[in-house]
């Protein structure tokens, strides 16, 4: 049986119970701090933006590179 590549397990099945696909909720399970709680996370707005970008891109958001900063922030929330 192969390992798992997932670092977020819990995070990746409640993706998955929600609807979202495979391969999106790998790709937001394994990015860097994911399910972490607690509200340590500045909110987007105080993000650089190529920190955005990094994010959009951790994520798999399509056409990032052409985006301004507003346009990553409303992406990476509806995404």
């Amino acid at each position: 049986m192969a390992k798992s590549r997932i670092k977020n397990e819990d995070q990746y099945e409640a993706l998955r119970e929600k609807g979202y696909s495979k391969e999106k909720s790998a790709r937001i399970a394994n990015t860097p701090n994911a399910g972490e709680k607690g509200g340590k996370a500045s909110p987007y707005e105080q993000w650089t933006k190529k920190e955005l970008y990094e994010q959009a891109k951790n994520v798999g958001i399509k056409g990032r590179s052409k985006m301004n900063k507003k346009e990553l922030i409303k992406s990476l929330r509806t995404n």
